[in-house]
């Protein structure tokens, strides 16, 4: 199949005027000018039309679970504040309110143009059905806490182990993700970290979220170490530096780590990560539900960081006016664009594709148009904006026209 576009936008390449896309099974096939593909008359060519045909987006951080909580929560004064909110929001939830929940968020991010995502799992009961359900490439990390039950770090790792080795899928996969350093003990970070080397897996986390998340490891102070104090969490990591140096001890520092948020640096954490070649990804949306200061971008691209988007949960946007908000990539990008006025169009388009893919161990397969990638594509309105190409990009609102996973199509064109 060959499918034609007023414009083809690889993210890898520049963007290529009257281009096509060709596609052969679930793979891209080539790309480039349509000159070089008319005289093909015997293959299938679909004309597109007034469109950029693009890569899907890659969410590198997500809650599907939580979908239906959309402004649900209002916004804390502080983020200990939420902690205990979002935690009797998912207690009081059953399992087919969280099903629902998961299913509305899948269809909300495939609508909008996303055809990957790293999703964080606080009820793996859902897979693999909820895997079934929805085309997405979905990456399912096992959320695993364990401070209030008590439970022992080994079994936590074990019993999350038996699930993912349970658990098939052609299209999707499983891995770990220990919730936070203030949720989890340290030897579930070492335990973690080793099993998942061994095995090549990638592990996410939450980590250095907030200026209380901070206080606590670097001066075992403040109101989150006060309240996990009262939740009987062993302290005794706590007062020995910053979240990220914390990490750094307890070897989950890596390639393999997709970290998100880091909001609040000390100084070297920067070049610490970008010398162990983390990932990390940023939910502006989120951001600002926090109030959380200025992310520092820049300090973690110049120290060679990986640097990714996602829309983290429903739970934590800002409702505008009556109305609820989305699952929606191009909104966070928007909102980088607005908030950051140093980083620009092609480098924010990057964040939510190249470099989300690369952060999940999809280099050249997903994120890009191009040569034996995956056929992971969306096509958005050209319209008649004549301007800037990933401008137009951006200012995208609503529902892509068009979008292909795996060589499927999950919206087919009009």
């Amino acid at each position: 199949m060959i499918l034609r576009a007023r414009t083809v936008l690889p993210v890898s390449q520049p963007p290529i005027e009257n281009g096509v896309v060709v596609v052969s099974g679930n793979k891209i096939r080539a790309v480039g000018p349509w000159t070089d593909f008319q005289s093909h008359s015997d293959d299938k060519v679909l004309d597109l039309g007034d469109v950029i045909l693009l890569p899907g987006l890659v969410n590198a951080h997500c809650h599907l679970d939580y979908t239906d909580m959309a402004g649900e929560l209002p916004p804390p004064t502080t983020f200990t504040d939420w902690i205990p909110l979002i935690t009797a929001a998912k207690t009081a939830w059953s399992y087919a309110e969280y099903a629902h929940s998961w299913l509305h968020g899948a269809h909300m991010l495939v609508k909008t143009g996303t055809t990957t995502v790293a999703d964080i799992e606080s009820m793996p009961d859902l897979l693999p059905e909820v895997w079934d359900a929805t085309p997405l490439r979905v990456f399912s990390f096992l959320e695993m806490t364990g401070i209030r039950a008590k439970r022992k770090p080994r079994d936590i790792l074990n019993e999350a182990v038996e699930k993912i080795d349970s658990l098939a899928h052609a299209r999707c996969s499983s891995s770990l993700s220990p919730h936070a350093p203030y949720s989890t003990l340290p030897e579930l970070l070492r335990l973690t970290a080793g099993l998942a080397r061994k095995k090549k897996w990638r592990v996410t986390t939450h980590i250095a979220e907030s200026a209380e998340e901070f206080e606590m490891f670097a001066h075992a102070r403040g109101k989150m170490f006060d309240w996990m104090k009262r939740n009987e969490r062993d302290h005794s990591d706590c007062g020995h530096g910053s979240p990220v140096k914390h990490f750094a001890r307890n070897k989950m520092l890596g390639e393999n780590l997709i970290a998100a948020h880091v909001n609040m640096l000390a100084h070297g954490d920067a070049r610490l990560l970008g010398r162990h070649g983390v990932h990390v990804v940023h939910c502006p949306r989120s951001h600002a539900y926090f109030r959380h200061p200025p992310f520092l971008r820049e300090r973690l691209d110049n120290a060679g960081v990986n640097l990714c988007l996602g829309t983290d949960s429903l739970a934590t946007t800002r409702k505008i006016g009556k109305q609820k908000p989305e699952l929606n990539m191009f909104e966070e990008m928007r909102l980088l664009a607005a908030t950051d006025k140093s980083i620009s169009p092609p480098e924010i388009l990057r964040m939510a594709t190249i470099n989300g893919a690369r952060a999940l161990g999809l280099a050249g397969q997903a994120g890009e148009l191009s040569e034996n990638a995956s056929a992971d594509l969306i096509a958005v309105p050209s319209g008649k904006n004549s301007g800037d190409i990933y401008e137009t990009v951006l200012a995208h609102a609503g529902n892509v026209s068009a979008s292909m996973i795996d060589g499927r199509w999950a919206i087919p064109p009009l």
